[in-house]
């Protein structure tokens, strides 16, 4: 993308994300519920001040200096202005229009990053015109494996199970097609088929950060693990906890139930592990953490 082209772009950005502001705007883009809010929405302005430079702006935002060159194309002999206002991604990447006749999956892959990352940092939007790639440190989320093949780069901190008995998988962890819509989606963990009111029980030691209702999750608990891993237990009839409890591994946390936009008809538990990333919380598979 030529420099000004991108400036073009930056300003189309401008006025269809809201950028020239640091508050959310209510684009046609805004997150999905349950998901981060798109890294568009999250791009701030920067006021330069008196003996700032590009590397100490840089420092401060811990961004690299190109990424800030690259949104701000007037930067690109490196000086910064006193009183001037630059834009600031919220890490690391760049802007790129997703060309005609291809989709984001397709962009995850020219930039080699993992697709439902790449997803959920834009917001879980299905078809967008424009994405945010992360680059560098904050591009290199974690691969999923399963609990045969687990490598260093994926140490599995603990096992368990959410429900008291084994369930059937009423929809399983990744890609899925939508029976109703034939449409194409991630689903983030793993639907556990199992009677409203059955038990719903921690899958290891660790403290609540959340505990009420979230939008598409209904009644929703989140619990934060050791190793920078969280649990969320999601569509619950009651919730048991509350947030700052401590939980033991088995300690019950709610029962399954229908609440919130379930992606199956049955009764179920929407179980997910994600775990603690430069990009947020990244879905991991939950099969290589559940065993009884």
């Amino acid at each position: 993308m030529t420099f000004p082209f991108r400036q073009q772009f930056l300003c189309f950005l401008v006025s269809i994300f809201g950028l020239a502001s640091t508050t959310p705007s209510k684009s046609a883009n805004a997150a999905v519920p349950g998901c981060p809010t798109p890294a568009l929405e999250r791009f701030q302005r920067h006021k330069v001040a008196s003996g700032e430079t590009l590397a100490s702006i840089a420092q401060r935002y811990n961004l690299m200096p190109t990424t800030i060159i690259g949104m701000n194309p007037d930067l690109r002999n490196r000086t910064v202005a006193i009183g001037s206002e630059i834009l600031i991604p919220p890490y690391d990447g760049i802007v790129v229009e997703v060309p005609r006749g291809q989709n984001w999956r397709e962009v995850a892959a020219k930039y080699k990053i993992r697709a439902d990352a790449l997803f959920e940092v834009n917001g879980c939007e299905k078809n967008p015109r424009v994405v945010f790639v992360p680059q560098g440190n904050s591009s290199r989320s974690r691969p999923v494996t399963n609990s045969s093949t687990a490598s260093s780069t994926t140490e599995i901190k603990f096992t368990g199970y959410p429900l008291p008995e084994n369930a059937r998988v009423a929809l399983p962890y990744g890609w899925q097609i939508n029976p109703s819509t034939n449409e194409v989606f991630f689903h983030s963990g793993v639907d556990l088929q199992a009677a409203v009111g059955t038990s719903v029980e921690a899958i290891a030691p660790g403290t609540v950060v959340f505990a009420g209702n979230q939008g598409t999750y209904g009644n929703l608990v989140i619990i934060n693990h050791a190793g920078k891993l969280q649990s969320r237990y999601a569509h619950l009839e009651n919730i048991k906890v509350s947030v700052g409890q401590q939980v033991k591994q088995k300690d019950e946390i709610g029962t399954v139930g229908t609440t919130g936009k379930p992606t199956s008809t049955q009764p179920h538990l929407h179980f997910e592990i994600r775990s603690s990333s430069d990009l947020g919380w990244v879905a991991e598979d939950p099969n290589q953490y559940m065993q009884r």
